[in-house]
């Protein structure tokens, strides 16, 4: 860690005549287990933290400010750069709030490609996250088992966009490309071979007793705290509330297929683990069924003009990005740009909570708890 002392409080105990000294302490910007260029400056006195002031902007890009001087088209590619791990997502809430103003009717190839590309890379970056959040704590062997199964659906997304993680794929009333020839069933092969690999993961990991030891009761918040910070995701289902956009307010063809929303109620770190495993386990079993049901032929673009200008007005849409909530908010005037546009982004809201789950841990529960929540930073900043 950066552990610089910017400075020292002396606190002497009459009573017991032990010495004490505050510290600031920095983590970060540049920082492996901040996930990003993400600054963490941590009051301690001995091992326990006193107070943690998150510092983010160092990775801002003025994306919704830039989103002004382009068209909706030239839009999406930013919105690739904010979650990066999971771009489908990023892609996708915009070309739907761009849809919804415009009343579009998108091509059910179309709809099954965008699905299958959501829940894919919902399984991408929950790998991502299974890797790093034990590394974090470290384990190195799972980071690798991770990273070499993730890789197998960035190959998939390779042959389909031509891209590996910023994917520009989506289009308002469609999507780019149709699926090469053996593709769909490349990616059955991948659902059957990634739910006995899960079993492996759990088999790893999951039982480890200091695995476990490690993670219960850290980090633990309620369900009234999560509500209050307006959290998403599994962030709040953790704590025993079952709200999954995908389920609650359908988007795409997600009412089509059969899934479960798992849900804990400890609201600590071991619950949060559980429940994005279990996700994992879900999205193949939506994929498996998609997979199964996918139109042997179709459009993938429908009937949209040459020039995209929603009418004059506002919408808010919100979908289930694998961090939670994200949603798009749209102001028009009726051009081909948007009048103001902003995003809604789960790793800044659910960030808001840090410091209130720090005060009074001890520091060596600092990487654990920030690696629960699951953040990225080309997100918080935007």
């Amino acid at each position: 860690m950066n552990h610089n002392i910017l400075t020292t409080h002396v606190d002497t105990s009459s009573e017991t005549g032990l010495r004490t000294e505050e510290m600031l302490l920095n983590v970060g910007p540049q920082h492996p287990s901040t996930h990003g260029v993400f600054r963490l400056v941590v009051k301690i006195d001995g091992e326990t933290i006193k107070e943690a002031i998150p510092v983010m902007g160092y990775l801002h890009r003025g994306t919704e400010k830039l989103a002004e001087n382009l068209t909706y088209t030239q839009i999406i590619p930013y919105t690739d750069r904010m979650d990066y791990v999971s771009a489908m997502t990023n892609n996708y809430v915009l070309c739907h709030a761009v849809e919804t103003m415009m009343g579009l009717e998108i091509p059910e190839r179309a709809q099954f490609l965008r699905l299958i590309a959501m829940e894919l890379n919902r399984v991408a970056s929950h790998l991502v996250w299974w890797g790093t959040f034990l590394l974090d704590i470290g384990a190195m062997g799972p980071f690798l088992y991770a990273f070499r199964d993730r890789e197998t659906i960035l190959d998939l997304f390779n042959e389909l966009c031509g891209a590996r993680m910023t994917f520009n794929y989506m289009r308002v009333g469609g999507v780019k490309w149709d699926a090469p020839p053996g593709w769909v069933d490349k990616a059955k092969e991948f659902v059957q071979y990634m739910k006995k690999e899960l079993n492996n993961y759990h088999q790893l990991v999951t039982g480890n007793e200091i695995f476990i030891n490690r993670l219960i009761g850290i980090g633990k918040f309620d369900t009234k705290t999560a509500l209050d910070y307006s959290l998403s995701g599994v962030m709040l289902r953790s704590t025993g509330v079952k709200w999954d956009l995908r389920k609650d307010e359908p988007y795409c063809i997600y009412d089509r297929f059969e899934f479960d929303v798992p849900t804990a109620t400890e609201g600590d770190c071991m619950a949060r683990y559980h429940l994005r495993m279990a996700e994992i386990e879900q999205s193949l079993r939506i994929l498996e069924q998609a997979l199964e049901q996918f139109p042997s032929e179709g459009e993938v673009m429908g009937k949209v003009p040459r020039v995209i200008r929603p009418p004059a007005g506002e919408t808010y849409v919100r979908i289930e990005s694998p961090r939670g909530e994200i949603g798009c908010y749209i102001a028009s005037q009726g051009k081909d740009k948007p009048w103001r546009l902003k995003f809604r982004r789960p790793s800044f809201t659910n960030l808001q909570i840090l410091p209130k789950l720090l005060q009074g841990e001890n520091l060596s529960n600092m990487v654990a708890i920030l690696g629960s929540i699951d953040i990225v930073l080309g997100e918080v900043d935007c």
